[in-house]
């Protein structure tokens, strides 16, 4: 099964190293091999979360989210998405902000001899903007699991009290905006009204997108719709509108995602070709084949945690996402991924400890009734 999930994505990842040669020689193959690298390790928790979604979707719309929606997640948000950040805080058209992506300063420097800014100086400004709307947008999704007080608890001590602040209507649009407003008011003047108003938009996709998939899943026809309060999550199997919107879910996911990975691989290289070979082809297409083996493994059902421990990370890149609008702060890539591989290798090994408790209690079981029995 591994041959079978990962196979495409290792055949995609020699044409993009090949490409990259052709591009930029070794040095472009070196670039390209790191940012796939860096895409795999920091969305590790995402696709542990696709995975949930993507269980309940039809075989139609998991095939449209592993076609089409790799085109999507390779050039709309690892190459155009950029282009249009630049062309929406700058006024440069997206022909110029390619050009000018393609043609930075040769010294690396931050601006042109003019004083006119780079491509990755006018990228990096808008990084609070980016962080608001992301950040809003992953801390009501670990808002709304943790405050749902109906499943298992990983966390206990934690969760439970969580789940009881749960049952307030309206307990995680609250706490979120009250987020949004408080990492507000560390930004720079200039800067609050336009993060304000994408931390709403954020939060307002959201809502709209998770409502409206729990709304039509409830008038599916064969009556097996899920539970949407801690977004998409049940195993059903959604088809027509509601595979649409499950799909449309996960797409705002990936990208919410992908909003620092994109902005930290100007660390490593500002060429937008380089890094939607390796962020996009490389990285996503990865990301997307773990996602798949997540589902036809079961590994869900046998980890009974993984699926706690991943939205845990997601709450913890949310909360250094919204820290990040105050230009001031910069949180390593390596913090962002470690957190996420510490939360998800917790909850696993939490995992595998309950599973052989529970092994040793059913055997301990067997064992005193066929003692009973033989008495």
């Amino acid at each position: 099964m591994i041959a079978r999930v990962f196979g495409a994505s290792f055949v995609v990842t020699i044409i993009a190293l090949a490409v990259a040669y052709l591009y930029a020689g070794w040095s472009g193959v070196a670039l390209c091999a790191i940012l796939g690298v860096l895409e795999i390790s920091l969305s590790f928790d995402n696709a542990v979360i696709n995975a949930t979604v993507l269980e309940r979707m039809s075989p139609m719309w998991q095939k449209i989210f592993l076609t089409v929606g790799i085109l999507i997640a390779v050039v709309g948000m690892r190459l155009l998405f950029p282009l249009v950040i630049v062309w929406a805080t700058s006024g440069l058209n997206p022909v110029d902000a390619m050009d000018l992506a393609l043609n930075p300063p040769s010294d690396g420097a931050a601006a042109f001899a003019d004083g006119s800014p780079s491509y990755e100086t006018l990228l990096t400004d808008a990084h609070p903007q980016i962080s608001a709307f992301g950040g809003m947008f992953l801390i009501m999704l670990f808002l709304d699991f943790v405050f749902d007080d109906s499943g298992v608890t990983w966390l206990s001590p934690i969760e439970k009290p969580l789940g009881r602040i749960g049952r307030i209507p309206g307990a995680s649009t609250v706490v979120s905006l009250g987020a949004l407003v408080i990492a507000a008011q560390f930004t720079a003047a200039d800067d609050t009204v336009s993060v304000l108003t994408a931390g709403i938009l954020g939060l307002f996709t959201y809502l709209v997108v998770n409502g409206l998939t729990g709304l039509i899943e409830t008038d599916e026809p064969d009556g097996q719709a899920g539970d949407a309060s801690s977004g998409p999550s049940e195993a059903t199997k959604a088809v027509g509108k509601a595979g649409l919107f499950l799909f449309l879910y996960l797409e705002v996911l990936d990208a919410s995602f992908s909003f620092d990975g994109v902005i930290g691989a100007f660390a490593i290289t500002s060429d937008p070709i380089l890094i939607a070979l390796g962020l996009g082809f490389i990285g996503a297409m990865f990301v997307r084949s773990i996602t798949i083996y997540l589902v036809r493994a079961g590994t869900l059902s046998e980890f009974r945690y993984l699926e706690h421990g991943a939205h845990w990370a997601i709450g913890a890149l949310a909360v250094i996402m919204l820290v990040s609008v105050d230009k001031s702060i910069e949180v390593p890539e390596l913090v962002t991924g470690l957190i996420g591989i510490v939360f998800i290798g917790a909850a696993t090994a939490s995992s595998v400890w309950a599973n052989r408790r529970d092994a040793g209690t059913n055997a301990e079981a067997r064992s005193e009734t066929e003692s009973e029995g033989r008495v």
